[in-house]
């Protein structure tokens, strides 16, 4: 499907206004909505083409910038040691609240945007991994997919680095898709057991899947991105949410195209 890529609101939250990238397909109707949450970084070219990757295949998208109080909106933070020390030391100064305030804001909208079905979703990235965990302990959220969520396990995200992410896994009502790279340092082994283990004992539905990868592999940019094992999870998150969340008019939309033309 195409998809309209340009827009953006400025959501209102309790630490002022969020700027939330809007990625839609064009054709008219409704479709579930995809709470996405970025690295650490915002919303990088990276994080715009797997949300365009996601609306294309019949998704509403919507990208906040997680650190909107501390940067102007529209900021993205480099992929070099610059930018990983900023993004690293925002995500322990903003308050835990804060970013719980965000989910629900963004969560909010997409349950009244006029093209969204009010299906929901979430998936994160990295930081954007844990913060789609905890998004997903919100009732309307029908299933997350977390992409090697960082410091779930040594509860490390926000001022004090004390989360109670884990402790809170039984609020999570919907399913989970959690997928992890073997060689990624910022998730070990006995860090991903953990995870495991509280996910079980909650009793939360969930898919877990570990792939021997690096961290960031899902990244289009860098010596660790994957593209087979990219393109494999992709599907998977894909058809996850269609399980999950439906199709929305998507099929309608296809239809009204018109079969492809082809070329020889």
């Amino acid at each position: 499907m195409t998809i309209k890529d340009n827009e953006h609101v400025d959501l209102a939250t309790p630490a002022g206004p969020m700027r939330t990238h809007i990625f839609r397909p064009t054709a008219p109707g409704k479709y579930p909505g995809i709470l996405l949450f970025s690295e650490i970084f915002q919303v990088t070219g990276p994080i715009r083409r797997t949300a365009a990757l996601l609306a294309g295949h019949g998704f509403v998208v919507a990208v906040p910038e997680i650190y909107h109080e501390f940067e102007p909106a529209g900021t993205v933070l480099a992929y070099d040691q610059a930018g990983a020390d900023r993004g690293n030391a925002l995500k322990t100064m903003k308050e835990l609240a804060s970013y719980d305030a965000d989910a629900r804001a963004v969560l909010a909208f997409l349950k009244t945007y006029g093209p969204c079905t009010g299906k929901l979703g979430t998936m994160g990235i990295c930081i954007g991994g844990h913060l789609a965990f905890r998004a997903a302990m919100n009732p309307e959220v029908s299933g997350g997919v977390c992409f090697y969520a960082t410091d779930l396990h040594k509860r490390g995200l926000g001022q004090g680095m004390n989360d109670d992410s884990l402790l809170r896994t039984k609020e999570i009502k919907g399913e989970l898709l959690m997928i992890y790279g073997r060689q990624d340092p910022h998730v070990p082994a006995e860090g991903r057991a953990k995870v495991y283990a509280a996910l079980t004992e909650a009793g939360v539905p969930f898919t877990w899947h570990e792939f021997n990868g690096a961290h960031a592999f899902l990244r289009d940019e860098g010596y660790r991105y994957d593209p087979e094992l990219a393109h494999l999870c992709y599907g998977m998150a894909i058809d996850f949410f269609r399980r999950k969340l439906g199709e929305g008019d998507r099929r309608d939309a296809n239809a009204a195209s018109g079969p492809a033309e082809t070329k020889h």
